[in-house]
């Protein structure tokens, strides 16, 4: 069995991967990272992670992994994996979470993929039919989008508000307004692979981008899980 680690910005994403699938999922708050092996129940045989979230928390990763018994591998960006070859000016620059994301989407889907990871940031990469990343963005996720207004001005909100076609209302404007941003974004990336590619949408804010995209698209939990679950098989 193999533990498999997302570590970003905000929280820890695990799940364990038996060869065949997945026996469990979660997410779990830094705060109580210390609980992860009790709630691990049985001991697995080794420890696949990445991490964006810093050396500290890196450290108390490897401490837990000490202290589980269980082997750790770090996945790192590279310049070829699993099938996908990295197009990025620098490689290892890219992060390590988008690499395990875009190892998940050639595996998943053979073709040309735009793929979407929508948490604190939103990125948004392009994988051509030959499994080469072609380059991607980075932006605001949407709960930072509206916080930014609410941070840097003086009247608006942290807004509360749904997406509207055409709102009648601030926080509904500015609900509308970080969607159709991240929306316009999508659409533009996907441009540059023609009408036939698949958006794989992934993220605690796919719910949200989703109704509202006119693509061909398919959400899937826990893509950067999915990629740590593929590589884990390579080494």
């Amino acid at each position: 069995m193999i533990l498999c680690l997302d570590a970003g910005n905000t929280r820890l994403k695990y799940g364990l991967f038996d060869g065949a699938g997945w026996l469990k999922q979660r997410a779990l708050d830094y705060a109580r990272l210390d609980d992860l092996p009790s709630r691990l129940r049985e001991k697995p045989a080794r420890i696949v992670a990445c991490n964006v979230a810093g050396e500290e928390l890196r450290g108390r990763i490897e401490a837990l992994a000490a202290q589980i018994g269980a082997p750790l591998d770090w996945l790192a960006s590279s310049f070829t994996a699993c099938g996908v070859t990295n197009g990025y000016d620098n490689p290892r620059q890219l992060g390590a979470d988008r690499w395990a994301a875009l190892i998940a989407a050639r595996a998943l889907h053979p073709g040309p993929c735009l793929v979407v990871m929508a948490g604190t940031a939103t990125t948004i990469d392009a994988l051509d039919d030959k499994g080469l990343f072609r380059g991607g963005l980075i932006l605001p996720g949407l709960s930072l989008m509206r916080a930014a207004l609410a941070r840097n001005t003086a009247d608006l909100p942290y807004a509360a508000g749904h997406y509207q076609p055409q709102p009648t209302n601030t926080d509904d404007a500015i609900v509308s307004g970080a969607i159709h941003a991240t929306l316009g974004a999508i659409e533009r990336m996907q441009a540059t692979l023609g009408a036939d590619a698949l958006c794989l949408l992934s993220g605690g804010a796919a719910a949200d981008l989703a109704p509202h995209l006119g693509l061909p698209h398919r959400l899937v939990d826990n893509l950067v899980l999915e990629g740590l679950a593929v590589y884990s098989a390579t080494i």
